[in-house]
């Protein structure tokens, strides 16, 4: 089957999700529409396709261990010099993100690996662009809310075109869910300036 590059992630909903990709694009990210705006639980990771069906059922162990929890983005913050990037801060449930990252590479598991860097939840705005962009990200983002419960994270697969697309969802106490839903109730956001 080859290999096949993967990552997990909880997807920001709509409205979310596409409003953060489209200033994204704006920024001048050119990677912005074949990444779902997201926050990462394991990164880019590169296994063997035959491999699928048993972290498919590990991601599923480790749904059904998790439970519905608030998720607020507010503000930006950024890993420069480090690394080139602009994010918007998870302001709540980055102690449940953490948790749930450290359990999808649990050292027991299929897709066990260790982090480039520290383990450090956010949304990516800007990412790899010019400087002056990304102090535009930084600064027109840093009054951006947005809220929701969060209620479970996703496999992805990285196509040979470089596009993200989604291959399951996994709700938090239950089995994987296929084709993912749209979207989550109760979502608010609030963009500079209240709009």
């Amino acid at each position: 089957m080859g290999t096949v590059t993967i990552g997990v992630s909880i997807a920001v909903p709509e409205p979310h999700g596409s409003l953060i990709q489209q200033l994204r694009a704006g920024f001048g990210d050119a990677a912005a529409h074949g990444i779902p705006t997201h926050v990462t639980l394991l990164p880019p990771t590169e296994v063997d396709g035959a491999t699928l069906p048993a972290i498919e059922a590990h991601l599923t162990e480790v749904a059904a261990a998790g439970r519905p929890f608030p998720m607020r983005l507010a503000g930006t913050g950024t890993f420069r010099p480090l690394s080139p990037v602009v994010y918007i801060r998870i302001a709540d449930g980055a102690e449940a993100c953490t948790w749930l990252q450290k359990q999808v590479r649990d050292a027991s598991g299929p897709v066990a690996r260790e982090l480039q860097f520290p383990y450090h939840p956010h949304v990516t705005v800007a990412h790899g662009i010019e400087d002056e962009a990304m102090d535009r990200a930084f600064a027109e983002l840093a009054d951006y809310e947005a809220g929701w419960p969060c209620t479970g994270f996703a496999l992805y697969e990285q196509g040979p075109d470089g596009v993200w697309r989604k291959l399951r969802e996994y709700p938090f106490g239950g089995s994987a869910v296929v084709p993912p839903q749209a979207d989550r109730l109760g979502s608010s956001s609030t963009l500079p300036g209240g709009r």
